[in-house]
């Protein structure tokens, strides 16, 4: 007995150690649950779906999903074996997405007219974005789409490089002007002073970044020259979308090292919390929500996150401050798609079911229910295809770890009524991709809201607090997106840059300048912290060259040219959709 015992230890171990392979070695599902693998490389959850959401999947569709994130060796893996999985979501429609469909591993949609039958709503509304699938996959067949679809190319996204600060600090410091980075500087020195703790007792910071995200740079930093300059991420550097230059990030005088710089003087200030390097994205959350950081670029890791009704009745706000220097940028809306794909599985044996699924995420109900919940339950439309929350989604949207335990459910689908349990964020489809663009203009709704809630008349006119008033009355504006359009230079022009949506896909790379790549993007990484980290400029200086040194060494100029090739693609590809 002792010997089995051990025998199956080691087999548990052996699964747990196999990337991408444990996660299929749930419990099997209930009797008539069809159970699909969706092979996510953009999910940050991994096991079987849970919540609201596996509850309304198994009523309307009689499936569980059973959700395998991308790890170190899950891609090789799944290759290796011959499944990628019934349904498969790409990161980028690249290399690795080529790769699969030369083997033969996505499931082409117009074999036995499958799209048409069980995918009527993408087939006919999602032309363009299966067209540029067809054109990108190199192959003549359409194995999916992009995501961020609009119907119309005519706008832009919302902006989510909002430059969140704690607003009551900043009025209770008399709102002094900022407009360069070291004016920023100056600014969190002064909130340091006045708040030098947070709601826990621990010690504030102006912010706290987390490592999970960085690729070929360290993402914070280099998404910071993004929302100031309106450069975008390419490859190791910035592509500017207005003359389609390539700026190499360990330029001296570059954006990334500006950039870079900054991030070691708040370290240097005791403004950079000292376990950014290792903290996860939960962590920064929980120290956002505790009030321990002052600031961030992004909408999702500030304002979003931190304005709960609790903080607002406490009188504490965190919204948009954008240094009056800064041109951030914002996503153009496209009907192309973007680069990350939805696709199926060549190999799943329920390829309608799948088509059946994407197909409704694909629609605007699809939309809504995994941004905002369950249809009826948590928001609906009005009498005049207005969309509003229902009182259960005032507190969704407000707070993503509401309890949902023993809130019924009756559905639409089958009339049936469950029991709900976990938390509203627990039951949110944990796939992580999009179909619609969230700034498109809801088809289902009266043609004047999108369906980013903020453009909602119900949301607009609900009832704010005094210290989100006193935002609006100092910036003569309602929301963020109304201040990002409201900003404009001395000759009247907008101080904003849209990158547009081009439908742009990575030129593979060789086996030799991959390995390059690699080994860049490492250096790159380590040496970006430890010059963050560094206590005196002479520290950081020495860093920064032994970085510069190494790339030099491991080929850095050939990636260099790769990138540059990359840029002036984008380029020409900026200028046929502009007519140019």
């Amino acid at each position: 007995m002792k010997k089995l015992i051990a025998m199956m230890m080691c087999l548990v171990m052996l699964l747990a150690a196999m990337p991408g392979l444990a996660e299929e070695a749930a419990a099997e599902p209930e009797e008539g649950i069809i159970r699909l693998d969706v092979y996510s490389q953009l999910a940050n959850f991994s096991g079987i779906q849970q919540g609201w959401g596996a509850t309304l999947l198994k009523d309307k569709f009689g499936v569980e999903i059973n959700i395998i994130p991308e790890q170190d060796g899950t891609y090789a893996t799944r290759m290796e074996a011959g499944n990628l999985g019934d349904i498969v979501v790409w990161g980028a429609n690249g290399d690795d997405y080529k790769n699969a469909v030369a083997k033969g591993m996505l499931l082409d949609w117009e074999q036995f007219d499958l799209g048409k039958t069980y995918a009527p709503y993408i087939m006919e509304h999602y032309t363009d974005a299966l067209e540029s699938n067809r054109k990108i996959s190199g192959d003549d067949k359409i194995h999916g789409f992009g995501f961020n679809v609009a119907f119309s190319a005519d706008s832009h996204q919302s902006f989510f490089y909002t430059w969140d600060v704690r607003w009551d600090l900043y009025k209770e410091l008399g709102y002094p002007e900022v407009n360069s980075l070291d004016d920023l500087l100056d600014l969190f020195v002064q909130m340091k002073e006045i708040c030098p703790k947070d709601e826990v007792g621990n010690e504030t910071y102006a912010l706290s970044s987390w490592p999970d995200w960085d690729v070929n740079m360290v993402m914070y930093v280099k998404a910071l020259g993004t929302a100031f300059y309106g450069y975008d991420e390419l490859g190791f550097g910035h592509y500017n979308p207005e003359n389609g230059e390539f700026l190499s990030c360990l330029d001296d005088d570059g954006v990334y090292m500006e950039c870079l710089r900054f991030f070691n003087k708040l370290y240097r200030a005791g403004l950079l919390d000292p376990n950014s390097s290792s903290n996860t994205y939960d962590k920064m959350s929980e120290k956002l929500k505790n009030a321990g950081t002052f600031w961030s670029i992004f909408n999702y890791a500030g304002s979003m996150a931190f304005n709960t009704d609790k903080h607002l009745s406490e009188g504490k706000y965190m919204y948009t401050l954008v240094p009056g220097d800064a041109t951030p940028i914002v996503y153009g809306l496209g009907s192309t798609g973007g680069i990350r794909v939805w696709s199926i599985g060549n190999y799943t044996k329920y390829p309608e079911k799948c088509l059946e699924i994407l197909d409704w995420l694909a629609s605007p109900e699809g939309s809504m229910t995994a941004w905002y919940g369950p249809k009826g339950l948590t928001w609906d439309y009005d009498e005049n295809k207005g969309m509003y929350f229902t009182e259960l989604g005032k507190q969704t949207s407000a707070d993503s770890t509401f309890n949902m335990a023993g809130i019924e459910w009756t559905s639409p689908y089958t009339g049936k009524t469950y029991t709900l349990s976990g938390t509203y964020n627990d039951g949110s489809i944990q796939i992580n991709n999009t179909t619609l663009c969230k700034d498109m203009i809801n088809p289902d709704g009266n043609g004047l809201e999108t369906f980013n809630k903020d453009t909602w008349a119900s949301v607009a006119t609900a009832v704010t607090y005094p210290i989100q008033e006193d935002w609006r009355e100092k910036n003569n504006a309602v929301l963020a997106d109304d201040y990002m359009e409201n900003r404009v230079d001395e000759y009247g022009d907008q101080k904003y840059v849209v990158m547009p949506d081009i439908p742009y896909s990575a030129t593979p790379q060789s086996s030799e300048l991959a390995l390059k790549w690699k080994n860049c993007a490492k250096t790159i990484r380590d040496y970006s912290w430890r010059a963050i980290y560094a206590k005196a400029d002479a520290e950081f200086d020495f860093h920064v060259r032994e970085m510069k040194k190494l790339c030099d060494q491991y080929g850095y100029a050939e990636c260099v040219e790769w990138c540059k090739g990359e840029a002036a693609q984008m380029w020409e590809l900026t200028q046929q959709l502009k007519g140019e």
